[in-house]
């Protein structure tokens, strides 16, 4: 018999014994961000694996704040390192535009990329001091008139395009990035509101589901969070991010990175 009869016979044959077991077949719908193990789970996550909800949260808290701290001043050369464009040595990929801009352009001026604190610092005025404020699990380049743009708004679906956008949107109390990095800016938030407990000095950080925290130590919109958590799932550019900031800088790590599922098991 023809190999092409046999391959359509075992496909007719696994959709029929999908539908006669009650087993849904596969849909082109995002699925939740699956379970991962790392090289990790053994050694520096090995207090935490097993455990839900507060638990898991308390657990790894205790994990990543144990921490390297640098000053803001040497952040612009960590972000060199970081978040260099891996298409070309010589720049560092813009986070919400996707631009990618010479590493010698930091500065304040237009044209200019700066340091985006994912984590707007007036949600809980920390500033730019060492700790939240230099921490570079979420700080990131970003051209400086999209940083302004963004401001300490929370984030949340919807909102229009802008000069140098890159398909990011805004409206008048929220940020949505682009699609590429949607993930990312979730697993940023979410590590700051595991690290940053309260206890060291700094403010109690956590996430809630409004657009409207001002000052306070709140961060938005958690459920739109969850869901660009679901549907951006962490890549190469993220993953290696992750392992320098542990390996040559703070010596911790963002664990929803390296386990995207325990956004769900905590939240």
């Amino acid at each position: 018999m023809p190999a092409t009869h046999i391959r359509r016979r075992r496909i007719l044959a696994l959709t029929a014994s999908a539908l006669l077991t009650g087993l849904a077949l596969p849909t082109a719908t995002a699925s939740p961000a699956a379970a991962t193990t790392t090289a990790y789970d053994d050694t520096y996550y090995k207090n935490a694996i097993g455990k839900t909800g507060t638990a898991l949260k308390g657990s790894l808290h205790t994990i990543i704040k144990s921490q390297r701290t640098i000053s803001y001043s040497a952040v612009w050369e960590a972000l060199k390192v970081t978040d260099q464009d891996p298409n070309n040595s010589s720049n560092v990929k813009l986070l919400y535009s996707g631009i990618s801009r010479s590493k010698s352009l930091n500065g304040g001026n237009v044209g200019n990329w700066n340091r985006e604190h994912v984590w707007a610092q007036s949600h809980g005025d920390f500033g730019t001091s060492a700790g939240p404020g230099t921490d570079l699990h979420h700080l990131r380049p970003e051209d400086v008139q999209v940083n302004s743009t963004r401001g300490n708004k929370d984030f949340d679906n919807g909102g229009s395009p802008f000069t140098n956008s890159g398909g990011s949107l805004t409206d008048s109390n929220s940020f949505e990035p682009r699609d590429a990095v949607k993930g990312d800016v979730a697993r940023m938030i979410l590590y700051m509101a595991v690290r940053y407990e309260g206890g060291d000095g700094w403010p109690d950080l956590e996430p809630n589901d409004a657009v409207t925290n001002g000052s306070v130590p709140l961060h938005g919109r958690l459920s739109v969070l969850k869901q660009w958590n679901d549907e951006d799932p962490p890549d190469a550019f993220e993953e290696r991010r992750n392992d320098l900031i542990y390996n040559t800088y703070q010596g911790n790590r963002n664990p929803f990175i390296d386990h995207p599922e325990w956004v769900e098991s905590i939240w």
